[in-house]
């Protein structure tokens, strides 16, 4: 009955229209969770069809964070289709990814000018610890070092996609003030965050797993190594904490990116595979940013979700079947019935045949008789 009350329409199902929330199915799920650290919003999406399965407040619009880095890899996985770059190209780091990776004040690992990063650590750069100055590096590249114009790139994408609530002015989602003056994109507000919606960025998801389902190999690692084997190798874990070996361990977890601001919270947005079925979840507004374990706090609603996900998919899928069983069963019958009236008649035509045949020899005997009859009395 609660799954029914809850998931019961392929629109999106907002607060006022459930009986029950977030904090009771996380507690009924046996999580330890407080209501000051309920998201603000989510959303649960099918992955293969894009179906909403959940949404409390999904069109609200909220600070995605570092969430934003997913859009600037979107456009690079872009880039790579076309195959002008492989994810062995490299990027050479000048002396302003240096001093951009010394800003501790956003997340970041060390950079050093002069050296070569290939494409593929910087990616799991960008998605696992985060690092500011790797997506900077990427965008940079990527527009030929026109900060506004890949903005224009990330906003215009957006709209392709029908995120249709969503509007960049960075490419990292640390407002661009906080680069000290070394990444400034002279037609945005360098003071504004990103804004977007947690069904924004499901849709975003959605895409990425459909036309770049390989980001879930730079995703879904608890631990990870970049530069291995050179002097500049690094070692990081993931902020993703549903993952297998993390702390809150969902079965099926493999991405996607969290981030967190003092104007976001803690946000999230997640997948996880189980069968043949992969779900999306975003969370937004988790907790707040002076209690810095609200990284830990947004797990549990995000298993949550997937755990109701899950089963009404299952249930969704288990009522489709049964419709086309239900409908194959009706075909079968008709046909049936028409083979039935077919047989049926097909049983009758030997003796339609032979009653045809008698009647035609009674008329041609009846013909003769009268011809004959008329004969004789012309003899007489």
């Amino acid at each position: 009955m609660l799954l029914t009350l809850l998931f019961s329409t392929i629109s999106p199902v907002f607060a006022d229209e459930t009986t029950e929330d977030l904090v009771t199915l996380a507690r009924q799920a046996g999580y330890e969770v407080d209501e000051i650290n309920k998201p603000k919003a989510s959303i649960t999406m099918d992955a293969d069809t894009g179906e909403v399965l959940w949404a409390e407040n999904a069109d609200a619009q909220r600070d995605p964070a570092s969430m934003s880095k997913m859009m600037t890899l979107y456009l690079l996985f872009e880039e790579l289709q076309k195959g002008d770059l492989t994810l062995d190209s490299t990027i050479v780091a000048t002396e302003t990814d240096q001093a951009i990776s010394q800003i501790y004040e956003i997340s970041n690992n060390n950079i050093v000018a002069g050296i070569a990063y290939p494409i593929k650590d910087l990616i799991t750069m960008t998605v696992v610890p985060s690092s500011n100055v790797a997506t900077i590096m990427i965008a940079n590249y990527l527009s030929q070092n026109n900060a506004s114009d890949f903005i224009d790139k990330m906003n215009a994408k957006a709209k392709e996609l029908g995120m249709t609530n969503t509007q960049f002015n960075n490419a990292s989602g640390a407002v661009a003030s906080a680069f000290n003056g070394y990444y400034s994109p002279e037609r945005y507000d360098n003071t504004a965050t990103n804004l977007t919606t947690a069904k924004d960025f499901a849709t975003l998801a959605y895409h990425f797993l459909k036309n770049f389902p390989e980001i879930v190999n730079y995703t879904n690692q608890t631990n990870v190594t970049v530069m291995a084997g050179t002097p500049y190798e690094d070692h990081f874990i993931s902020y993703n904490h549903s993952l297998p070996g993390g702390a809150y361990p969902f079965e099926g977890v493999d991405g996607l990116k969290t981030g967190s601001s003092p104007s976001a919270g803690f946000n999230a947005m997640t997948t996880a595979k189980q069968g043949d079925k992969r779900l999306i979840v975003v969370v937004m507004g988790v907790g707040d940013w002076s209690d810095q374990n609200g990284e830990f706090y947004r797990h549990p609603f995000i298993n949550t979700l997937f755990q109701q996900g899950f089963i009404e998919a299952q249930k969704r899928e288990e009522l489709a079947q049964q419709t086309t069983q239900e409908t194959s069963d009706n075909n079968q019958m008709v046909q049936a019935n028409t083979f039935s009236e077919q047989s049926s008649f097909d049983h009758l035509l030997p003796v339609l045949f032979i009653v045809g045949t008698a009647i035609i020899s009674l008329l041609g005997i009846l013909i003769y008789l009268l011809i004959k009859e008329k004969h004789e009395k012309r003899i007489k």
